[in-house]
Order: C-alpha cells, then sequence, then structure tokens
C-alpha cells in the first residue's frame, strides 16, 4: 500500500516501438524447435507458450498478432542476437539466472513458465531414480544453465556422471536416443515435448521424478530502452490478472460493456487508460487477449494436460490455486 498523490504522465515510445512500428514487425527470437515452446510446422506456421507471448505483445502495439518475425535460435546464438539488435526480444525458454541479468546487458522481464531440470532414460535401463545415474554418460547441450546444473549436480551427489555435450539441441536429443548416452537432460517441460516429438515410442522412454534444479523461463529484451521492457513485462502481467479475474478469449469483447468489475474495466481500457503510459492506445491488452487468450488459454493450448505435452499446471497455475503466478496489478 502506497499513500500519496501521483501524477501518471503519458510515456514517449522509446527506441525500440519506434522501430517496430517502422517496420510494422516484431522480431521475435525463437527456439530450434521445442514443441509446445517455439517450433515451427511444415508450412512454416509457429505456435508454443513462448510464440503466444510474441504474438499477444505484436498485438498490443500493432493491432495484428501474425506481424511477427521468428528467428530461430540455439542456446549459443540467443543472447548475441538480441545484444546487437536482431531481434527485438528473445521469448525462448530462457532461464532467468544472476549472472545473466547483471553480465549480458539484458533485462528480464516476467517469468511465463517455472520449471526445473530433469532427466529422462529408457524404461529398459530400469533406472528408477537419478541416484542410479552414478558414472553414467549423460547428453547434453552446451552453453546452457543445464550443462552447469549437471555437473553441479554431479558434484555435489559424488556421482561422477560423465557429460557427453552437443552444440545443437538436435544432436543431443539424436545422441540420447541412438543410445550414446544412458540418460537425457534438460528442464523437464522440455524432456517432455522432446519425447513426444522425436521418441518413435513415447511410452519407451521415462521422465525420472528428481528436479535438480529451478529454472524460471521467460522473455528478455536489450537494456537501455525501459520503455520497450516496460512493454513486453506488462503485456505478459496482462495475460497473467485476465486469467485470474476471468476475462478469456471468447468473452473478452462482451466484458467490454458487460463487466462492473473494476479490475476488469481497467484491464480492457473501459474505465482507465494505461496504455498511454506504456506509449500504447487504451485498447493494447484487449487486443492480446483477443489474440492468445489469457495466460491459462495460452497453457492449455500448447503444454497443458490436454495437449501432445500433457503437462500439470503444477507451480504454474495462479497463485490463489496453489502457484507461483502472481501477476503485478495492472492499475
Amino acid at each position: 500500500m502506497a499513500i500519496g498523490t501521483l501524477t501518471a504522465l503519458p510515456a514517449h515510445a522509446g527506441k525500440t516501438l519506434d522501430s517496430i512500428k517502422a517496420r510494422g514487425q516484431v522480431i521475435c527470437g525463437a527456439n530450434t524447435g521445442l514443441a509446445g515452446f517455439g517450433a515451427a510446422d511444415s508450412t512454416g506456421k509457429w505456435t508454443g507458450l513462448d510464440v503466444d507471448v510474441c504474438r499477444a505483445v505484436a498485438a498490443a502495439v500493432l493491432g495484428d498478432a501474425e506481424k511477427v518475425k521468428y528467428v530461430p535460435l540455439n542456446a549459443q546464438q540467443r543472447f548475441t542476437a538480441l545484444q546487437s539488435g536482431e531481434v527485438d526480444v528473445l521469448s525462448r525458454n530462457t532461464t532467468f539466472t544472476l549472472t545473466r541479468d547483471a553480465s549480458l546487458g539484458l533485462n528480464l522481464t516476467a517469468v511465463t513458465y517455472y520449471d526445473g531440470q530433469g532427466f529422462m532414460v529408457p524404461v529398459k535401463s530400469k533406472i528408477k531414480s537419478a541416484a542410479q545415474l552414478k558414472g553414467q554418460t549423460v547428453c547434453v547441450q552446451s552453453g546452457t544453465t543445464t550443462e552447469k546444473n549437471l555437473t553441479d549436480y554431479s558434484k555435489a551427489k559424488g556421482l561422477g556422471i560423465k557429460p557427453v555435450v552437443f552444440e545443437q539441441l538436435e544432436a543431443a536429443e539424436n545422441a540420447y536416443f541412438t543410445g550414446r548416452c544412458i540418460a537425457y537432460t534438460t528442464d523437464a517441460s522440455g524432456l517432455a515435448s522432446t519425447r513426444n516429438k522425436v521418441a518413435k515410442v513415447p511410452a519407451d522412454h521415462i521422465i525420472l521424478p528428481e528436479l535438480i534444479s529451478k529454472e524460471p523461463l521467460g522473455p528478455m529484451v536489450r537494456r537501455g530502452d525501459d520503455e520497450w521492457y516496460a512493454i513486453v513485462k506488462w503485456v505478459i502481467y496482462g495475460l497473467l490478472e485476465a486469467e485470474e479475474y476471468g476475462i478469456t478469449q471468447a468473452n473478452v469483447d462482451s466484458l467490454k460493456t458487460s463487466s462492473t468489475d473494476p479490475v476488469v474495466r481497467r484491464i480492457l481500457g473501459t474505465s482507465e487508460d494505461t496504455g498511454k503510459l506504456l506509449g500504447l492506445d487504451k485498447e493494447w491488452m484487449a487486443r492480446a487477449i483477443k489474440a492468445t487468450g489469457n495466460y491459462g488459454e495460452i497453457f492449455e493450448r500448447n503444454v497443458g494436460p490436454k495437449s501432445p505435452l500433457g503437462l500439470p499446471r503444477g507451480v504454474n497455475n495462479q497463485w490463489n490455486k496453489g502457484g507461483l503466478m502472481y501477476a503485478f496489478p495492472v492499475r
């Protein structure tokens, strides 16, 4: 709670938003192919939770969720591409860490998926626990927190795990499925995606129960443009708060005229113009929700229990339903 009188001033757009409006497109750094989070199909259509964040941002700032150019980036390329201005936003299963926050010249926006690193093994290996990986080979992608976590975990538990390291995600996956390693490690969500997409028979592989790290994932932007940072961050919080207050892709238009809830009216721009504080118009958040649905809808469509990945909502549920998703107030 804060006491006092504050005068809210309209924001100027900022250089990144100016560039986006001039080109008519948001350039989004995406994964090279992680089903459920960011992947292109055979026709070039991109889908996934991370992709939907970019679509929501484009809807908010350009009025059209399709005005996004996706640039596939591997783990080694991703930060350089954002630092150099090749992409406007990196929305690609990237973990927020102190080192990345403090040393790359980038800003962490908001967490879109709380994850943890795990292990996948063949059922025929009869391995039931990570403790049974002592002295075993584990496939891992280089240039990731995953590689460092594996080393830390092995050392802390005295397991003597032998990492088999690959620069490309696809190479690490292929090495595991062809038997070069007894296990494959990455974020648990990535394991589920890989098992569903790459395994000839998904049921032949199990994900072990242990999570060995915290992996808060979310979009990143360059430092030095506070206006763009605020836009990306608040679009995410808006999607979260929309779910909390029951605003969906289907009812967003009707709620503009029917809702008497002050929070709903504020989010949809019918009682206050929050957009002017971001250099946008008052319909910014309503357009984002209309384009992608709220956070819960994005989750369920891309990675939830009824999707091919079949991931439980778990800690990614709303804060008032036992999860960690707690949106800052759009007000």
